[in-house]
C-alpha cells in the first residue's frame, strides 16, 4: 500500500488558511516533503529565483537521484514548477506551504533558547523535528508566551501570519561596514554548530554592541571592540556576521588593550 503524502487535515488546514493557502486543490505535504519546500525557500533567498537542484541536494545531504523524484511529485501537486538543467522555483502555493514550516522551526528554535536554555548551536536539529508535529494550539502558545518575537536567535526573521516575508533585507557585515561608527549585531549568516560556538566565545551574538576598530584587507582580518574584550576574526568569518549603525552603542567604554 502506498502511503499518501498528507499530514493532519485540520492542523495544516489552520496553518494554511492563515497563510492564505486553500486545501481544495492540494494535496498535504509530507514532513520529507515539507523539507524540500522550506530548504528550496530559503535557498531562494526570498525571491521568487531558480534554485538548482544540486544546491538543494546539498544542503539536505540526499543523492540527484532522490532530489529528482521528490522534485517531480512536488511540482505535481503544484508546490514547484522545474526546468530541466535549470532548477526548480516555487509557486505562491509551494512559497505559502513553505512558510508554514519555516515560521514553526524558527519560533520553536526561539522558545528552547529563550524558555528551555538551550544552547543556540543545538536547537536547529530539535526544531527540524518538531516543526512537523506541533500542533497550532501549542505553537501559538508558544508565540504568546515569548511575546511574539519578530526573530529568532540567530538574527532570522519569523514570518508572521498572513505575510509572505521571511528573510530580512541584507546589510552589512563586519567584513564591509564602516570603521569606527558603533554597531549591533544583527544576524549569523552561518549557522553551523563549529561558528554558532565561535560567535558565542567571542561575544558576537545578535544584540551584541561593538566597533570596528580595523580592516587589514591584506592581512585578512578585522579587529573589533567590544565592552569587554577585543576581538579578531578572518575576513571569511566577518563576512558571515551582519551588523547595523546603531547610535545608542556611543556609551561603550574602550576595551583595555591586549598586553
Amino acid at each position: 500500500m502506498v502511503e499518501k503524502p498528507c499530514l493532519n487535515s485540520q492542523k495544516l488546514n489552520y496553518d494554511c488558511q492563515n497563510f492564505g493557502i486553500g486545501l481544495r486543490h492540494w494535496k498535504m505535504p509530507t514532513s520529507t516533503a515539507e523539507n524540500y519546500l522550506k530548504s528550496i525557500l530559503i535557498l531562494s533567498g526570498g525571491a521568487d529565483g531558480v534554485v538548482a537542484t544540486g544546491a538543494i541536494a546539498e544542503a539536505l545531504g540526499v543523492t540527484p537521484g532522490t532530489i529528482s523524484t521528490m522534485v517531480k511529485s512536488l511540482a505535481g501537486q503544484g508546490f514547484l514548477e522545474y526546468r530541466s538543467r535549470e532548477g526548480v522555483w516555487l509557486t505562491t502555493e509551494g512559497r505559502k506551504a513553505a512558510l508554514v514550516v519555516l515560521r514553526k522551526h524558527r519560533l520553536i528554535e526561539t522558545f528552547l533558547v529563550q524558555a528551555l536554555k538551550m544552547d543556540w548551536s543545538d536547537v536547529n536539529q530539535e526544531a527540524e523535528a518538531l516543526e512537523h508535529s506541533i500542533s497550532d494550539r501549542v505553537l501559538s502558545r508558544i508565540d504568546d508566551y515569548l511575546g511574539h518575537p519578530e526573530v529568532d536567535p540567530h538574527g532570522d526573521l519569523i514570518p508572521r501570519l498572513n505575510s509572505l516575508q521571511f528573510e530580512r533585507s541584507g546589510g552589512p557585515t563586519l567584513a564591509t561596514c564602516a570603521i569606527g561608527k558603533p554597531l549591533r549585531v544583527e544576524r549569523i549568516l552561518d549557522q553551523s554548530p563549529g561558528f554558532l560556538t565561535f560567535i558565542q566565545d567571542n561575544g558576537l551574538k545578535p544584540g551584541a554592541r561593538l566597533r570596528l576598530r580595523k580592516r587589514d584587507e591584506v592581512g585578512g582580518v578585522v579587529e573589533c571592540e567590544l565592552s569587554d574584550r577585543i576581538c579578531v576574526l578572518g575576513l571569511t568569518e566577518a563576512r558571515k556576521v551582519e551588523v547595523k549603525v546603531s547610535s545608542s552603542i556611543a556609551t561603550i567604554p574602550p576595551a583595555k588593550p591586549t598586553v
